[in-house]
């Protein structure tokens, strides 16, 4: 997913100034974390569970759903209210719900039989660096994460999101004073949000978690710090011989236009196999898509990319002004996503990336492993590790998939935004920060979760020996290769 960098503006705080500042949110959060830990000790499980429900309810909320979609469409210019608002409500409610389902504090699993008995312990205090694209979605879901775990959390929002992302702080602040918790728990990295306060923020803190630019990412690598980071996106998906079209469609057209194409798990390819590649056409058509003419589609592509980089002009926004920026034909009017046909892959092909917009880029294969290759290319280009899919009802297609492309998340008749980062007919957990493995560089291979958010003390008791025979273990490598 790509965010903003972390220098927006040339105004800095001297270092020392930074420092204190930083520090002084750190001794805050570790002193709200203890008084959270004696409200635990007291009263248990539960306690952790009216924290993360009261920042869960001061976002789903449905007056505060709203009124931050709109502050975040406001300040950010990207996305649509609509979409942010499910978008607040969905992740909210979901991530609550896995959370609830689960102990966090004590003993969360017991093997008698093993001798094992295992203990959840709070990370710490968590630094959490969050993107433009979700400055109210991300915030809160990660805070719960944070404080299901026992931990205090510090928001490090993108620039250009800050305006956004403090009412949703603000708001989580005010939820968890009126259960009597301490605010500290949840607090905002102050303005000016820059590369020096972020890099401070992560050098001090006990665990970082980013869901942002890939810039952002490799600097909490390197912070010394354990980190969590995430890649970015770029999902291929396939419709095969044998799927429901007008199925596949309208599931594309759903996740594609979703929040005007901000989520990293958008679909930003289509590999249509050749048998049903004019039906499939036909089916996008009918469901809202409009095809780009060859000469359509070099415009597209010199407005979507400046000097090589995505044109945040263009970025998250409507088909109404997609439209008119691409000089589309007259029949382009009224669509609500942008097609473009694609044969090769690489930088010389730009349409083959992560394009954040209403932009589609659709191949024809000729086959399904050649629909594999090319799925597996686009990857390799970008979003290696994150997610791919496929519209089919052939499930050895799917597991073909599964088993060669080196992805987290194979997604099967799905739309890939809404089941990517967990749904209720899929059993992710729900997240708005997918891990891509080290495919791409990330520690994770996961949805982010609430375990991320734990340090565990295994007891260890002793148990009948379990200790096989010399045969048991080298006999048959002895009758192949001798000893």
């Amino acid at each position: 997913m790509s965010a903003d960098p972390l220098v927006t503006s040339n105004r800095r705080l001297p270092g020392s100034d930074t420092e204190h500042a930083v520090l002084t949110l750190i001794e805050r959060a570790r002193t709200a974390m203890a008084a959270y830990a004696a409200e635990i000790a007291a009263h248990g499980q539960a306690r952790i569970d009216e924290a993360v429900i009261a920042l869960a309810w001061s976002l789903y909320r449905p007056e505060n759903a709203r009124r931050l979609a709109e502050i975040a469409v406001t300040v950010t210019g990207m996305g649509e209210v609509e979409s942010k608002v499910t978008k607040n409500q969905r992740k909210t409610f979901g991530t609550l719900r896995d959370l609830l389902r689960v102990r966090s504090t004590g003993v969360i699993d017991a093997n008698p039989e093993r001798g094992l008995v295992t203990y959840a312990k709070p990370v710490g205090v968590v630094g959490a660096l969050t993107p433009s694209t979700n400055p109210s979605a991300t915030p809160v879901n990660k805070a719960m994460m944070a404080l299901k775990g026992g931990n205090a959390i510090i928001i490090a929002p993108a620039p250009t999101a800050f305006s956004a992302t403090a009412p949703t702080v603000e708001g989580m602040r005010r939820e968890l004073a009126r259960i009597g918790l301490p605010a500290d728990l949840v607090q905002l990295l102050p303005q000016p949000i820059t590369r020096a306060a972020t890099a401070l923020l992560m050098q001090h803190v006990d665990l970082v978690v980013v869901t942002g630019s890939q810039v952002n990412v490799r600097s909490a690598y390197a912070s010394g710090t354990p980190a969590i980071g995430v890649g970015m996106g770029n999902a291929p998906v396939i419709i095969d011989s044998s799927a429901d079209l007008a199925d596949a469609a309208h599931k594309v057209m759903q996740s594609k236009t979703f929040d005007h194409a901000t989520s990293c798990s958008s679909e930003n390819a289509l590999v249509i196999l050749d048998d049903v590649y004019d039906a499939a056409v036909a089916a996008l058509k009918k469901a809202g898509g409009y095809m780009a003419t060859p000469a359509e589609k070099a415009r597209i592509v010199d407005e979507l990319w400046r000097d090589g980089k995505l044109n945040r002009a263009l970025i998250a926004q409507g088909p109404t002004k997609l439209i008119e920026a691409f000089a589309l034909g007259a029949s382009a009017k009224g669509s609500s996503f942008v097609m473009v046909e694609e044969t090769g892959v690489g930088a010389a092909f730009p349409l083959s990336g992560e394009k954040l917009s209403l932009v589609l880029t659709v191949y024809r294969a000729q086959n399904f492993p050649h629909a594999k290759r090319i799925v597996a290319d686009i990857l390799n280009y970008q979003g290696r590790g994150h997610s791919c899919g496929i519209h089919t009802k052939d499930t050895e297609n799917a597991r073909s998939l599964a088993a060669d492309i080196d992805v987290v998340r194979v997604l099967v008749n799905q739309a890939h935004t809404f089941g990517n980062g967990g749904a209720f007919d899929n059993a992710l957990p729900f997240t708005l920060s997918m891990g891509c493995g080290t495919w791409q560089g990330n520690s994770l291979s996961d949805n982010l979760n609430w375990r991320c958010f734990i340090n565990v003390t295994h007891l260890v008791t002793p148990i009948a020996e379990d200790r096989p025979s010399e045969e048991a273990l080298f006999g048959a490598y002895w009758a192949k290769y001798g000893r």
